[in-house]
């Protein structure tokens, strides 16, 4: 092995225990604010928490006027600061990470196709008969790397780094193909007049990195210009973070990486701030008056059917599929028991669900907000209690580690 290839690998193998920490970290985070948000919404402070997420935001500058509530000021703008660091995230990993080397992407490429075909098919068969809900059928394609990542940690030494490496690259194409769904099906009336204005700040970029310029400020500037026009044009305004991202260069001529530096940066921000504020924004479903109609509606069967099965079902078929019958290999360490656990912590959807359903269900007047939430919050749960039962049988005990590394050493 030369140097450069295990240098590249150490610090593939420090980046991916330095996201673990930080998104495990940032899931727990993200666990208490969507539970505050629960417990103020169905309390006498519901009012207060509606009045608050509902306050109207106004910046002007001369005749550019954007007018917003905050929960929309929340999901347009600080969720473009997360999918800046997911495209930041998918750049390093396809240059200089699991992405970049093709065998470590077949397996959980077949697990992300069918975690996201199975459970569309699930809920569009549930709402096939309503065009309006019908809207929402990525909504349960999703999975929360940080509440996923958070609970694979529970185990701490008993999972497999190959099985970490799985979940992360699975997540990783996930949101890779959520940001493509949002692209194409979420998009609303077009002005080619803010599309050309961003089409031209895209340009900048993309000439500044060809011309080696590697000051990132100048490259936010350019962004702040790209995320307006993309908001204006009917675009989702959050792609414009991943359109910028990937104008980000990789490394500079002195041999840093621009790239890594604002990753390492922006990752503590979004993993502590901006996402616990989006879910606490977001969670607050009151509950009152909440019956069985409710949680038998399609779209809320759709998304709990979708996520809790239809994950794990697709991510087995696919990927559990291909590894049992040869057509790939499982990672060292790694078995189909502990393949079935993580799918079923792919059902854990919450913040991409939450934020695909607001898109999918943003016009029509609110008519299916609390079938979605309830459905997300629901199917999140099981989820995670369905795959925190699986883990626990299928990963070694750490006395069987113990005995495992023992006889390695002996050997």
């Amino acid at each position: 092995m030369n140097e450069t290839t295990q240098s590249k690998r150490q610090r593939a193998s420090k980046a991916l225990a330095e996201f673990m920490k930080l998104e495990s970290a940032g899931g727990v985070l993200l666990l208490i604010t969507a539970i505050m948000a629960l417990i103020i919404a169905n309390s006498p402070l519901n009012e207060l928490y509606k009045g608050l997420i509902d306050t109207p935001v106004s910046v002007q500058i001369g005749n550019l006027i954007i007018a917003k509530p905050l929960l929309l000021w929340i999901n347009d703008g600080l969720m473009a600061i997360f999918f800046f660091l997911i495209g930041l995230e998918i750049k390093r990993e396809v240059l200089d990470g699991q992405l970049s080397n093709r065998a470590n992407i077949v397996l959980p490429g077949l697990g992300a196709i069918g975690g996201m075909l199975v459970p569309a098919a699930i809920y569009f068969m549930f709402n096939r008969g309503d065009q309006v809900a019908i809207d929402g059928w990525a909504i349960p394609v999703a999975t929360d790397i940080a509440f996923a990542l958070a609970l694979l940690s529970v185990f701490g030494s008993r999972v497999p780094v190959g099985l970490k490496v799985f979940l992360l690259t699975l997540a990783i194409l996930d949101d890779l193909a959520a940001i493509v769904i949002i692209a194409i099906f979420y998009s609303g009336d077009l002005s080619f007049t803010a599309l050309g204005t961003g089409a031209a700040a895209l340009a900048v970029a993309v000439t500044m990195n060809l011309l080696g310029i590697v000051r990132t400020s100048m490259y936010l500037l350019v962004g702040i210009v790209l995320w307006v026009a993309v908001l204006k044009s009917g675009v989702h305004a959050t792609l414009a973070g991943v359109l910028l991202a990937f104008c980000i260069p990789m490394r500079s001529k002195e041999g840093t990486s621009p790239l890594r530096l604002l990753e390492h940066n922006l990752h503590g921000t979004v993993a502590y701030i901006i996402l616990p504020i989006f879910a606490f924004a977001n969670a607050g479903l009151n509950l009152i008056g909440v019956g069985w109609s409710d949680i038998s509606h399609p779209v809320t069967l759709g998304i709990i059917f979708g996520l809790l099965f239809g994950k794990p079902i697709g991510i087995m078929f696919f990927a559990g599929g291909a590894a049992a019958l040869g057509i790939v290999k499982l990672p060292e360490g790694v078995t189909l028991k502990q393949i079935l656990g993580v799918s079923f912590a792919c059902g854990i959807g919450f913040t991409m669900s939450l934020f695909i359903a607001g898109l999918a269900f943003e016009h029509s007047g609110g008519e299916y907000y609390t079938g979605d939430k309830l459905g997300i919050l629901i199917a999140s749960i099981l989820s995670a209690l369905a795959a925190l039962f699986v883990l626990h049988k299928a990963l070694p005990s750490l006395a069987d580690k113990k005995e495992s590394h023992e006889q390695d050493a002996s050997v």
